[in-house]
């Protein structure tokens, strides 16, 4: 299950560390989810003025945010186990982690880890725009997130 990280900010110090916990979390997402060792995710860790543009761009939303999920097999059929399988990129605001996770009172790590299995979700089809799925996808988050045992 590669974890790829692309660090494109220089706001935020990416410490070994973090990126040791970001990929167990996203490998208890995809655990959780069927996947195994073929599954690839890509994590970006950007600013916030870079992820304001990418959410412009695609979203329309001319401000910052925290996650956006890129998911490489929409409407395509999951290849089998044999092939490797590209599921899409997650890319993160350092900067607005940080302010969320003073605002939330908890570290900064558990905010990262937060926004990658939110965001490792959405690559794999979990969804926030209705009520229901915002519970479902809400849900799935904390079962993972308490298995996971997150650092506060």
């Amino acid at each position: 299950m590669p974890v790829l990280v692309n660090n494109l900010q220089k706001e935020m110090a990416v410490e070994e560390s973090l990126i040791e916990l970001l990929s167990r979390a996203v490998g208890a997402v995809l655990k959780e989810q069927g996947f195994g060792e073929e599954a690839e995710v890509s994590l970006v860790f950007v600013d916030d003025a870079y992820i304001q543009g990418l959410n412009n761009q695609y979203r329309g939303v001319d401000s910052p945010t925290d996650v956006l999920s890129f998911a490489m097999l929409e409407g395509e059929n999951v290849p089998g186990e044999e092939e490797e399988i590209i599921l899409g990129d997650v890319v993160i605001s350092l900067e607005t982690a940080g302010r969320q996770a003073r605002e939330f009172g908890h570290s900064f790590h558990r905010e990262v880890a937060y926004l990658t299995v939110h965001g490792v979700l959405h690559l794999l089809g979990y969804d926030h725009q209705e009520e229901e799925e915002r519970r479902r996808m809400r849900q799935r988050e904390e079962e993972i997130l308490t298995r996971f045992n997150l650092p506060e």
